[in-house]
């Protein structure tokens, strides 16, 4: 996680073409790691008991790496401000789309991801992310009212967005 610039460079110092006003991973947290592999060693061994041979490793050497595998494919998720567009995950949307952002922050989350959420909107939530950011679009020709994109430093991602 990282978040360049945002405004906080020393005066007079421009920011070099193409690089990123913020930038941040959304890693799986610590806490998602021990219940994956816990349960692929129990359910390995189990299958383990059962057999000998080539069927008392092969479950070993197949699920403990897949549970290594699904909290670091869960961390890929890249939210990114640069050249002039949001960038999360694959999807990308122009700033001149973008009417307004607002910080959506950790005890109004569960109700903005429920009652109040607006099925039309494109959402990127990851649950071990407490924060989020609403994007409010002002684009005729898209049928989405906002992007609700989960972040750890709100209120950077909002600043970029913003350009101030």
């Amino acid at each position: 996680m990282e978040a360049a610039s945002n405004g906080e460079d020393t005066p007079g110092q421009a920011m070099p073409k193409g690089a990123a006003e913020y930038r941040e991973r959304l890693y799986a947290s610590w806490w998602t790691w021990p219940l994956p592999l816990i349960a692929a060693v129990l359910l390995a061994a189990e299958v383990h008991m059962g057999y000998p041979g080539v069927r008392a490793w092969l479950p070993y050497a197949v699920l403990v790496p897949l549970a290594i595998a699904v909290p670091l494919l869960l961390g890929r998720t890249k939210i990114e401000v640069t050249g002039g567009e949001l960038w999360v995950g694959d999807a990308h949307l122009p700033l001149r789309f973008v009417e307004d952002a607002e910080v959506i922050a950790r005890h109004e989350h569960r109700r903005a991801l429920g009652p109040d959420l607006d099925p039309a909107a494109f959402m990127v939530h990851r649950s071990w992310v407490r924060t989020s950011v609403r994007v409010w679009l002002d684009d005729p020709d898209d049928p989405t009212p906002y992007w609700v994109v989960s972040t750890r430093h709100p209120e950077k991602l909002r600043r970029a967005l913003l350009g101030g």
